[in-house]
């Protein structure tokens, strides 16, 4: 056997070796090929993107087609309009958990954290005068008009208002969450991304909206304080006390969402139509040096690994990305 045969062998025997112990089955890039269909939170519009346009670099014959839309709207896509969809990215891991599992989805994994701001321009009414502590007193001013996402359909949305229910407590203002919701009722929208449009015409001056969103489009915004802007694990307990009720995935029924630290969830579907493509796709976009790279570019910070509560019906490809429930 000569040295550059005996070579060829080890190499061979060496990645059937690491194919039995990391249970990798992906195949190679050039057979992975054909519709990959995503539908992602509008939060994620912008990384997803980026990310999208990275992986076909490594995959050309992947064709990634992308549908952003309210996390909850996206879930429903699948359970009432039975529309095909390989993975689904949600801005609630939440909305995974009570919508997709276990009918449509085994499992999901929590990858990335945000948190509740005010988001506003330099045309932005009293831009020059609002901060952290008078931002209520600024939005309930006559002249001034704010947008938030439906709470029925995005988590944007009924994070607003746990946000608000927070802030009753902690500016010591009882009625301050209902005077806020029943103003301007009118520049309600279905995703905080379709917000952004109305603050760009002039048509409102502020947005409840997710801090990733306004670095990513480069807009003013106000840091909320830790104990109402759902961001810190340490005020948990507090966001708790925060409850909202919305539609569930059945007409008539309704699910009640409880405060807590904003974190991000992604699952592949079960009767996903391109698993391999998938598959393959959920490995960058978890990759620490890829697709997180680029979500905390864009004001995503990762929670990589989490405990799992479904770990064990994770595949082995994707259980580096997060870590067994503790018993």
């Amino acid at each position: 056997m000569t040295i550059r045969t005996a070579s060829k062998y080890l190499a061979m025997v060496y990645f059937m070796l690491l194919a039995i112990f990391t249970g990798y089955t992906q195949k190679p890039s050039q057979e992975i090929s054909g519709d990959l269909i995503i539908f992602h939170a509008g939060s994620l519009s912008v990384p997803m993107k980026e990310i999208a346009a990275e992986f076909k670099k490594m995959y050309p014959k992947v064709n990634v087609l992308m549908e952003s839309s309210g996390s909850v709207a996206a879930a429903r896509k699948i359970t009432d309009l039975n529309k095909p969809c390989d993975i689904l990215a949600s801005a609630d891991y939440a909305v995974i958990d009570n919508m997709l599992i276990p009918k449509y989805a085994d499992w999901n994994i929590k990858f990335v954290s945000n948190e509740m701001s005010i988001v506003y321009h330099d045309k932005s009414r009293y831009a020059t005068q609002i901060n952290a502590k008078n931002w209520p007193d600024i939005l309930m001013k006559k002249d001034v008009a704010f947008g938030r996402a439906d709470p029925n359909s995005d988590p944007c949305g009924y994070r607003t208002v746990m946000t608000l229910q927070l802030a009753s407590t902690y500016y010591k203002k009882p009625d301050l969450a209902k005077q806020i919701m029943n103003k301007d009722q009118e520049f309600m929208r279905p995703k905080e991304v379709d917000l952004l449009a109305l603050l760009e015409s002039n048509s409102i001056d502020y947005i409840f909206l997710y801090r990733s969103v306004a670095i990513q489009h480069q807009l003013k915004y106000i840091t909320l304080p830790v104990q109402i802007n759902l961001e810190s694990p340490e005020y948990a307990a507090e966001y708790q006390k925060a409850t909202v009720e919305i539609n569930g995935s059945k007409p008539g029924e309704k699910v009640t969402m409880t405060g807590e630290p904003m974190i991000y969830g992604v699952t592949m579907l079960n009767n996903a139509p391109n698993k391999a493509a998938a598959m393959a796709f959920l490995q960058f976009m978890l990759a620490k040096d890829k697709g997180i790279r680029i979500l905390e570019k864009d004001g995503q910070p990762s929670v990589i690994p989490m405990p799992n509560a479904n770990y064990n019906k994770l595949p082995e490809q994707l259980r580096q990305f997060a870590k067994p429930v503790k018993k």
